[in-house]
C-alpha cells in the first residue's frame, strides 16, 4: 500500500533528522550550562513586544503511569510537586520580565489537576503576567468532579480536555486505565455530568491499540455520538520505540495496515456530528485544539521537558523535574537544549503544522515566512498535489479527504519521533 511507503519515508527521513539532534543535545549541554538570559541564541531581551505568543505550561505528574504513554510525566510525590510549582512560578515571571505577553495558555500533562490549589495559584500568577483571554486545561476523568470542576470554572477556564483513550473495558483493563479511571459506563456518566455551556470540554481518544477490533472503533465512536461534547480528538496510538516494546509484550504489535480502515470509519462517522477542525480532531467550534502549535509559528514552552520555539530556534527544557528545579534555584534557565533551524526547515515544519489545521492561506504563510515560500519546497508541493493530497484553490491550499489521512501519518511520526527524542533526553543528567 502507497500509505506504508509514505509512513517508511517518513520514518527514515525522521529517523535521521533527530539523530542529528541527539548529538546536537550533547553538544550544546556545555555551551549552555551557565547561561542566564541567551541560551544558543535564544535572547530573551529580543521579545516582540507587539505579538502575543501562546503559552505552553507542563505538568509532569499522574496518580498512575500508563503504559502506552511516551510524554514527560511521573509519579506524583506531593512534596516534589510543591517544589516544582514553586519554580514553574519562577520561570513564569522570567519571561514575563523581558516583555513577553501571551493570548492564550495550554496546561498540560501528565495530569495538571492533580494538585488543584497549586494549579490554580498557578493560573492566577498566569492571568496577573500576561493578556491571557484562552485557558486550556488537561485532565482526567476522576478530576471531573463538581468540586473541581467549579473551581476550573472560577479560574475561568474555557476549555477543557480529558483524556478517555476508550469507552471498551477490556481496552482500559490493559493500558491500565480502568483501575485508576473507572468503566467506560462510569466515565460515560462523568463526562455527560461535565457538559456545560461555559467551556468547550474535549474527549480525547486513541485507536489502533494492538488488541483493537473494529467492533471495538465502533463502540467507541457510538459512546461519543451519544455523550455529543463540544469537541473529540481521536489520534492513531503514537509510542516512543521503548514504550512500543513495552506495550507488545502484554498487547501484542500494532497493526498499521488496518490504521487507514480505522481512520476513515471514524472520519466518516464523527463528521456527521462534528466539523473536522484538524485532521483528526472533530468540534462544534473554532476553539483551541491539543496541537495548539498548528496555529502558532512560535510559542513558549514552561515546565520540565517543555519545548519551546522563539528567535527560530526549538528548545527543550530539561526533563526530569529536579534537574528542572534544581536549575531554576541557582537562578538559570532551565533549558538544557536548542537548534536553530534553517528557513528551510522553519517553512516544511510551518507548512506541516498549519495545513493538519486543514487550511492554508498562501500569502499570509508566505508574509509569516519571509517571502514566497513555494519556491522552497516546490517539490513537496508538487509531490503532494500528485498523489492527491492537497488542492490549491482562491489562494489557499487545503487537505483533500486523502490528504488528511496522508496528513495524520506525517503528525503521527513527527509525534513519534519527539517522543523518541524525550526518552532519550530523560536518561541524560543535564545539571
Amino acid at each position: 500500500m502507497f500509505e506504508n511507503i509514505l509512513t517508511s519515508a517518513i520514518k527514515i527521513n525522521n529517523k535521521k533528522y533527530f539523530q542529528r539532534l541527539i548529538g546536537t543535545s550533547h553538544q550544546r549541554l556545555n555551551d549552555t550550562r551557565e547561561k542566564r538570559v541567551s541560551i544558543e541564541g535564544i535572547n530573551l531581551t529580543q521579545s516582540n513586544k507587539a505579538k502575543k505568543y501562546l503559552l505552553y505550561v507542563h505538568i509532569p505528574f499522574c496518580e498512575k503511569i500508563c503504559p502506552y504513554c511516551s510524554f514527560n510525566r511521573y509519579e506524583f510525590d506531593p512534596s516534589l510537586a510543591a517544589k516544582y510549582f514553586s519554580s514553574l512560578r519562577r520561570e513564569l515571571k522570567i519571561y514575563h520580565d523581558y516583555g513577553y505577553d501571551c493570548d492564550s495558555v495550554y496546561v498540560g500533562g501528565g495530569t495538571p489537576t492533580i494538585a488543584l490549589d497549586e494549579l490554580s495559584r498557578t493560573i492566577d500568577l498566569i492571568k496577573q503576567l500576561y493578556s491571557v483571554g484562552d485557558i486550556s486545561i488537561e485532565t482526567n476523568p476522576n478530576h471531573l468532579t463538581r468540586e473541581n470542576i467549579k473551581v476550573l470554572k472560577q479560574l475561568k477556564v474555557n476549555r477543557i480536555s480529558v483524556g478517555v483513550q476508550s469507552f471498551d473495558d477490556s481496552i482500559l483493563k490493559q493500558i491500565k486505565r480502568y483501575q485508576a479511571y473507572g468503566s467506560g459506563d462510569e466515565i460515560k456518566e462523568k463526562l455527560k455530568s461535565a457538559l456545560d455551556d461555559s467551556y468547550t470540554l474535549n474527549v480525547d481518544m486513541i485507536f489502533n491499540f494492538p488488541s483493537q477490533t473494529m467492533q471495538m472503533l465502533e463502540y467507541d465512536i457510538d459512546c461519543l455520538c451519544q455523550i455529543k461534547p463540544d469537541q473529540v480528538t481521536f489520534y492513531p496510538l503514537m509510542p516512543s520505540e521503548g514504550i512500543s516494546d513495552t506495550l507488545s509484550g502484554y498487547q501484542g504489535k500494532s497493526n498499521y495496515s488496518r490504521e487507514r480502515r480505522f481512520y476513515f470509519e471514524i472520519l466518516d462517522r464523527l463528521s456527521a456530528y462534528w466539523e473536522p477542525l484538524t485532521a483528526w480532531c472533530f468540534g462544534k467550534n473554532k476553539n483551541m485544539v491539543d496541537e495548539y502549535i498548528i496555529n502558532r509559528s512560535e510559542y513558549i514552552g514552561l515546565g520540565s521537558g517543555s519545548f519551546g520555539l522563539l528567535n527560530g530556534y526549538i528548545y527543550a527544557n530539561a526533563f526530569s523535574p529536579e534537574q528542572y528545579i534544581n536549575k531554576l534555584q541557582r537562578g538559570l534557565l532551565p533549558v538544557v537544549f536548542s537548534k536553530r533551524f534553517s528557513r528551510k526547515e522553519l517553512v516544511r515544519y510551518g507548512f506541516l503544522m498549519q495545513l493538519f489545521g486543514m487550511n492554508l492561506d498562501i500569502d499570509k504563510f508566505s508574509d509569516e515566512y519571509s517571502g514566497d515560500f513555494l519556491k522552497v519546497i516546490w517539490k513537496e508541493i508538487a509531490f503532494l498535489k500528485m498523489i492527491g493530497g492537497i488542492e490549491r484553490k482562491n489562494g489557499h491550499i487545503s487537505l483533500t479527504r486523502r490528504g488528511m489521512y496522508y496528513w495524520v501519518i506525517a503528525m503521527k511520526e513527527f509525534f513519534i519521533s519527539v517522543n523518541n527524542f524525550r526518552e532519550h533526553c530523560r536518561s541524560v543528567n543535564y545539571n
